[in-house]
């Protein structure tokens, strides 16, 4: 499986970005696709998830800003970010699951940097 993240660019704080996760696979076939981040200095973090059911979960500092989405036809999942605060400043990773027996299979996409200034 590969993930080809992109979307990311410098913006206002206020702003909106559209970050893409475009995977190689039916994301049907995945058991959730999901969004980290990782800003300077800091570990990776958790972002949000969705899972194939359309069930989704958000950290807590994005809810109610960050959106996702999936367009089955495209295979890409979208994390759509609104009202954007100097903190969602960050590298964001998109990352996929898939169950194969009794393991999981884990993969990530390159980074896509995201800038929000002041």
């Amino acid at each position: 499986v590969q993930l080809q993240a992109s979307g990311g660019g410098l913006v206002q704080a206020g702003d909106s970005l559209r970050l893409s996760c475009a995977a190689s696979v039916d994301i049907l076939s995945l058991d959730a696709l999901a969004w980290y981040r990782q800003a300077p200095g800091k570990d990776r973090e958790f972002v949000a998830l969705i899972t194939n059911g359309g069930r989704t979960k958000y950290v807590d500092s994005v809810q109610g800003r960050f959106t996702l989405s999936g367009d089955n036809a495209k295979s890409t999942v979208y994390l759509q970010m609104n009202n954007l605060k100097p903190e969602d400043t960050a590298v964001y990773y998109c990352n996929a699951a898939r169950k194969t027996g009794e393991h999981y299979s884990v993969y990530w996409g390159q980074g896509t940097q995201v800038t929000v200034s002041s």
